[in-house]
């Protein structure tokens, strides 16, 4: 892990004490109408050199407001040159100015250059604030250090540098609980319970949308009631949050009660809110109740956004309803809501699903013409749909492209392209692919792996798919229930049963047990090798543990039976 932020940070320490937490300030001398004047960078470098050479010189507010101005238009590099430019000619600069430039390197990702802000604090005699290190804290979990954010916390509290408020707080928490270290947010959330500075809505916010998306539901639905006995009322985002947790735990009654809470509490649900509960519904294939909701929503005049709409595509699409998801794709834009980048993905993966390519591409190439750029999961779901069609050649098109103008591939592209080239037997080219992507060290998974295991297995490489298996626990990954099922499948495919038991006992000594899955996989090996004395004690295995034939194993068995009808016998008896 990079330390060159706390370090920086330390060599500062030192010298913070002597500094109190007030701003200085200068009058303002002219004012100027931003909106009017700046609408894109060079209007804003052309109005800075103009304000450099006003007599009298603006105030340091109007220099503020121009970085702002650009900062909303992320011109973020630009900030930086600009400020250079008045450290050199002498304007006057302050706190909140020293603040944007910090900014404007944060939302670069240039955490190391935000920390070289801070001697310029020290060299003019401008103290810092709370929006300083908070600014830094955000740029050091943007960029997923958080061991030193962590560090530099404890840092300005052990010591006393600054007072955290709630924001900052809650950017701790909000950077931990995004990086799944939601139990961490909540000790923090009792950490300030026990100070000065007591958490708000605004940190319960933060750690109850964290359980929801844990699904810990009840200890979500705790906090909340904790925040009522405190007298902390919760807010639409707290009861949006719940209801969401709730929808993905599929808990309708739960909905249902705190859906009418919000509204008792004169809390009124937006279009967030209504697009929640509909994307719940359906997501459980209760597209009827969603249309309904809408309905009800429309009544209590909320307009219905892309996000609505997009849900409610989605709920049809998952049950192959592709042509309504596409008469609501175009009520979208008889009510003039441009379809935006989610729309298209939904409808794309939709068409996909039906192998219904023409219209999937269609949509594809309309995307770029309505001024939009397809992203990864876009990307993703045509090259899904391309190769499940057997278009490489379409597929290796839109990979070249993807590589050409972005977004970035993901372990998704990467996992969908391998299995594409092991499906239609392109096994050279998936292990080139597979070779570069190790030696780039590209991000990776057990899933990943899994991939590359299986399509060896079934281009018949079992040798190299067991190198591989071999070797995940030297690069730190542990196969999973379905790693081990494929790796049994590829030796049950060579008839190589004693390999498939040696696999089953490691799964046991490794604390993850076969499941039915991996059973029926055994199974159909004993019964293409017309293994007969295996069968009967297998059978009454898989009895014992609850599990039983799928429809493949079915029909291997009852081939199987036509020849030798005495097998039938040896299924046990469940009752």
């Amino acid at each position: 892990m990079t330390r060159i932020s706390v370090n920086k940070c330390n060599a500062i320490i030192p010298f913070l004490s002597f500094h109190s937490s007030s701003s200085r300030c200068f009058s303002a001398r002219a004012h100027i109408n931003f909106d009017k004047e700046v609408s894109c960078l060079d209007d804003a470098v052309s109005l800075f050199h103009r304000m450099v050479r006003m007599k009298p010189l603006p105030s340091v507010i109007e220099f503020s407001k121009l970085f702002k101005t650009m900062i909303n238009m992320k011109h973020y590099s630009a900030v930086v040159s600009l400020f250079r430019e008045m450290r050199i000619v002498g304007i006057p600069i302050s706190d909140c100015i020293l603040n944007i430039v910090t900014n404007s390197y944060c939302l670069r990702h240039r955490i190391d250059c935000a920390f070289s802000v801070l001697p310029i604090y020290l060299k003019t005699g401008i103290p810092f604030n709370v929006v300083t290190f908070n600014t830094l804290l955000g740029g050091l979990f943007a960029e997923n250090k958080v061991t030193d954010a962590v560090v530099l916390f404890k840092k300005l509290v052990r010591e006393k540098i600054c007072e955290p408020n709630e924001v900052m707080y809650g950017t701790v928490m909000r950077g931990l609980s995004k990086r799944g270290h939601t139990e961490k947010s909540l000790n923090l959330l009792r950490i300030m319970e026990q100070g000065n500075t007591k958490p708000d809505v605004y940190n319960y916010n933060i750690v109850i949308d964290a359980l929801c998306k844990d699904r810990n539901l009840d200890a979500a639905i705790n906090l909340l009631n904790e925040m009522k006995q405190k007298n902390i009322p919760p807010d639409r985002v707290t009861y949006n949050s719940l209801i969401d947790g709730s929808c993905k735990l599929g808990q309708w009654e739960k909905v249902k009660t705190l859906f009418s809470e919000m509204v008792n509490l004169n809390i009124n649900p937006d279009v967030h809110t209504f697009s929640i509960l509909i994307d719940g519904l359906c997501k459980e294939g209760k597209v009827e109740d969603a249309a309904e909701v809408m309905r009800h929503m429309i009544e209590k005049d909320v307009e219905p956004g892309i996000i609505t709409y997009s849900a409610i595509m989605d709920g049809y699409c998952l049950r192959g309803q592709v042509d309504r998801a596409r008469r609501v794709f175009n009520v979208l834009r008889e009510k003039g809501i441009e379809p935006n980048i989610f729309s298209y993905s939904i409808l794309i993966n939709g068409y996909c699903k039906k192998k219904n390519l023409a219209e999937a591409m269609q949509l594809f190439g309309e995307i770029s013409q309505k001024g939009l750029k397809p992203n990864t999961v876009t990307y993703n779901t045509m090259l899904h749909g391309l190769f499940e069609v057997g278009r490489i050649g379409d597929a290796k098109k839109i990979f070249d492209e993807m590589l050409r103008v972005g977004p970035t591939p993901d372990i998704c592209t990467h996992s969908t392209l391998l299995f594409g080239y092991f499906k239609y037997g392109l096994v050279e080219e998936a292990m080139l692919l597979f070779s570069k992507l190790e030696k780039n060290r590209e991000d990776t998974n057990i899933a990943f792996y899994t991939v590359v295991i299986n399509g060896l297995c079934k281009n018949d490489k079992l040798r190299e798919a067991h190198a591989i298996f071999e070797k995940l626990s030297s690069i730190g990954l542990l196969p999973d229930v379905r790693t081990y099922t494929v790796m049994i499948n590829g030796f049950c495919r060579e008839g190589l049963f004693d390999e498939v038991k040696g696999i089953l006992k490691k799964m046991e000594d490794n604390g993850c047990p076969a499941n039915n899955t991996t059973y029926n996989v055994i199974m159909q090996g004993f019964l293409r090798s017309n293994k007969i004395s295996e069968i009967a004690s297998f059978m009454k295995e898989m009895a014992g543990r609850g599990f039983s034939f799928d429809a493949a194993t079915t029909g291997i068995l009852i081939n199987v039976s036509k020849e030798n009808p005495s097998i039938l016998d040896m299924i046990p008896d469940r009752s």
